[in-house]
């Protein structure tokens, strides 16, 4: 949250990394594209295609200053374990992340944002 008004205040609203914008603009790509449906192991490579696109597409329509990845993983919901860490070096007054956990009775989906100021 600190990170959040401090970007807000030094750089704008217009230009700053805004964590809730970013996190719905996830969740929407989401739910549009898996919604309720079922694990599906020969659908998995287009669902993480699909909302990885829809990510990118209203990024880049939101016409902020920023070059984004963004990364997408499914996991069937099968009692394994699964760890996920990612690391950047960047500065902090301008950059941002987001990461999202879904899941629904049959699969996981973790999409995670990064935003580096241009």
């Amino acid at each position: 949250m600190v990170k959040q008004w401090y970007q807000r205040r030094v750089r704008g609203e217009d230009t700053a990394f805004v964590y809730d914008e970013i996190s719905n603009i996830i969740k929407e790509a989401i739910e549009a594209t898996i919604g309720g449906n079922a694990y599906q192991h020969n659908k998995v490579n287009q669902w993480t295609s699909n909302v990885v696109e829809q990510c990118l597409n209203q990024l880049t329509k939101l016409g902020k200053p920023f070059k984004y990845i963004v990364n997408c993983v499914i996991m069937q919901k099968n009692g394994a374990g699964l760890n996920m860490s990612n690391s950047c070096y960047w500065d902090n007054t301008t950059d941002g992340s987001c990461t999202v956990r879904w899941e629904n009775k049959t699969m996981y989906c973790v999409v995670s944002i990064f935003g580096l100021a241009i």
